[in-house]
């Protein structure tokens, strides 16, 4: 039988005691950031969609059927072009009957005119018949003008953006049958907040956000403001210009940062250490410090400090309300740190 020692049995249990010590009292390891320069911008965020500055939408004026339709979505048209032909039989019959009284009406008027030229009939009765015709023809007339309303007809030129409907179907008034516009140029359209509003200027310049190109930079310019909002959206519209070779399509959706006011050369820090206007600063020795700091610009990723910070500060990011001011840390470097 082996007979362990007392010595050996302390020792083993003392270098477990300290190792249990050194793992619960060692610094916590925190990612530590230093300040950087750059750009600060101040931005007010919308979402648009893409649309020509020419096109039109065609709708049906009617609720009938569809029984011709013209296969031309992707294809180039002409204003006048005939889109869509609704089913016009019942107005064709109507037309029809209209002509056959207006031409009984004429003959009834013209036996009137001689039966009061040989003063067999008065004035009055003549007066009748030369109204009913008037009447009559004014029916037919407006008639032939709403049979003009059975046929669709492309509003301007441009390029059939999308077509909808199918012959057969009944349509009805309003509903939206195509839309015909020019491929170039493109503009965003954006509802911008009431509250934002303010800030946005002509000639400010946006920059767009699109999940069919990731990573790719794209531009726009705020071309004119509506000067009324919706009072119940609380939005207002705004139209930006997009340069000729935009990657974007017409129907896109995107999200936009238009740049308001921008400061060069600021003291940036990631808006993810702040704590409100403080942060928490690392000491050589690596202990904390709340440091109360001066905010100008707060962006989304990054926010200006114009007082209260030195430009080699070493900062916490993001910042943890677990940890104390005067707690000794062990720094991790990020090398994110603050972009502008």
């Amino acid at each position: 039988m082996r007979i362990v020692k007392p010595a050996l049995v302390l020792l083993a249990v003392a270098a477990a005691v300290a190792a249990f010590l050194f793992w619960t009292n060692r610094p916590p390891e925190v990612a530590v950031v230093s300040p950087s320069r750059g750009t600060a911008a101040d931005v007010v965020y919308a979402t648009a969609s893409v649309e020509p500055v020419i096109w039109a939408k065609v709708t049906s004026l009617l609720r009938e059927r569809l029984v011709e339709l013209c296969d031309c979505e992707g294809r180039s048209i002409r204003a006048g072009d005939v889109l869509a032909e609704l089913d016009a039989g019942d107005a064709r019959a109507t037309l029809k009957e209209l002509e056959a009284r207006q031409s009984l009406s004429l003959s009834e008027q013209e036996r009137a005119l001689e039966l009061m030229q040989r003063r067999v009939i008065s004035q009055q009765v003549y007066d009748k018949a030369l109204s009913e015709y008037s009447q009559i023809s004014a029916l037919l007339a407006a008639q032939r003008e709403r049979l003009n309303d059975y046929t669709i007809r492309a509003p301007i030129s441009g390029l059939v953006l999308r077509q909808d409907g199918s012959v057969g179907e009944v349509v009805a008034p309003g509903e939206i049958l195509f839309w015909i516009g020019q491929p170039s140029p493109l503009r965003l359209v954006a509802d911008v907040n009431e509250e934002d509003i303010p800030q946005v200027a002509p000639g400010q310049k946006a920059l767009i956000r699109a999940d069919a190109f990731p990573g790719q930079a794209l531009t726009a310019t705020v071309d004119r403001i509506t000067p009324m909002g919706d009072p119940v959206l609380k939005n207002y519209r705004v139209y930006l210009a997009l340069p000729e070779d935009t990657p974007l399509r017409v129907g896109m959706t995107v999200e936009l940062n238009i740049v308001t006011r921008e400061v060069p050369d600021a003291l940036l820090v990631p808006t993810a250490a702040l704590d409100g206007t403080e942060v928490l600063t690392v000491a050589d020795d690596g202990t904390l410090a709340r440091q109360p700091v001066g905010i100008g610009i707060r962006g989304v990723e990054a926010s200006q400090v114009l007082s209260g910070l030195d430009p080699d500060a070493r900062l916490v990011s993001p910042f943890r309300d677990d940890l104390k001011p005067g707690q000794r840390i062990a720094p991790v470097a990020d090398t994110d740190g603050a972009k502008p």
